[in-house]
Formats: structure tokens, sequence, C-alpha cells
């Protein structure tokens, strides 16, 4: 059985109704996305579908931890993530995404995936940077033997005799 399938939402034969699911993602969802940039992970998501005559409303509501690689020590690290998506789909003839948030599937269809969307958001809830955070005193918590040797490594780069000689000019 393809893991991802439980993800795989049938919509054909539900009332005109609200309905309500309730996943969690871990490391077999992110072994199952290809190219997948995190390893591993809890993240609960509660998906509400909001099933009308011409058009499905999902609100995504998504918490949790995921563990990512510090840009800093390189060392992996729980990264709390919280946020709420939603995504409309309607019917027409073609699969078509006219925006981010709105998708176009073909008026035969009697089920919708949600996998790709769900790590998607995930992605998007990740700050720019992943970097440890620091303890109740302030002190990083990244791997002190690599803080160490980068401290060193800019000590050594503060300092290059090659451009001593460009210090003493003078340009006005």
């Amino acid at each position: 059985m393809d893991y991802l399938r439980k993800y795989v939402i049938p919509f054909r034969g539900l009332l005109i109704d609200v309905h309500h699911y309730h996943f969690v993602i871990d490391s077999k969802f992110f072994e199952s996305i290809e190219y997948a940039d995190i390893a591993d992970g809890n993240v609960e998501v509660d998906v509400t579908l909001d099933r009308h005559e011409r058009m499905l409303i999902f609100n995504f509501d998504m918490r949790g931890t995921v563990v990512v690689p510090c840009d800093r020590c390189l060392d992996d690290f729980d990264l709390p993530i919280a946020g709420t998506e939603q995504l409309i789909v309607k019917f027409g003839q073609e699969y078509e995404e006219p925006s981010d948030d709105v998708v176009i599937i073909p008026e035969t269809a009697s089920e919708f995936d949600l996998s790709s969307y769900l790590y998607e958001y995930i992605i998007l809830m990740l700050p720019m940077q992943h970097i440890h955070p620091d303890d109740e005193k302030g002190r990083s918590t990244c791997n002190s033997e690599m803080l160490k040797r980068l401290n060193h490594q800019q000590e050594s780069k503060d300092h290059d005799p090659r451009w001593d000689a460009l210090k003493n000019l003078n340009i006005e």
C-alpha cells in the first residue's frame, strides 16, 4: 500500500456539509515524499472540508515539530511549527492552478490528494534560518565544539596580512 494514500480524500458521495479529518505527519510521510528536505517530524493536522455543490474548501490547522539541520552548527534539532492554510478546489474542464490557494480539478474527479499540499504548507512554515534556539539564560544551544571551530575560523579570517598595506592608504 502506498503510504501517502491515506492523505487522499474521496469526496464523491460526501454530503454537502462540513467534514473533519485528522492526520499525523511523521517520518514515514517525509520518506514517502520524493526529494523531501525534511526527514523527520511530528506534525498534527486538523483538516476541515466544507463540501459545496461546485467546490471544496479545505481549511488546515497544523502544529508540531520538524527535524531540520541547524544552519550554524549543522546538528539536527526539533523546530516547532504552527499555522493555518486554506485551499479552494473548484470543478472545471481540466486540472489548473490559477493561484496559490485555488485549484481547479476535472469534474470527473472523485478524490483529492492532500499530501503534496501538506508538505508544501509545512515547508512554507519554516523560517528562513534554522538555528538552535537559545536556552533560558540566552546562551546558544548549538554544538559547542562547532561554535569553537567557527570562532577560530573567524578569528583567522579577521587578520589577513595581504590587506594590511591597504589599510594604511588614506583615500580622500
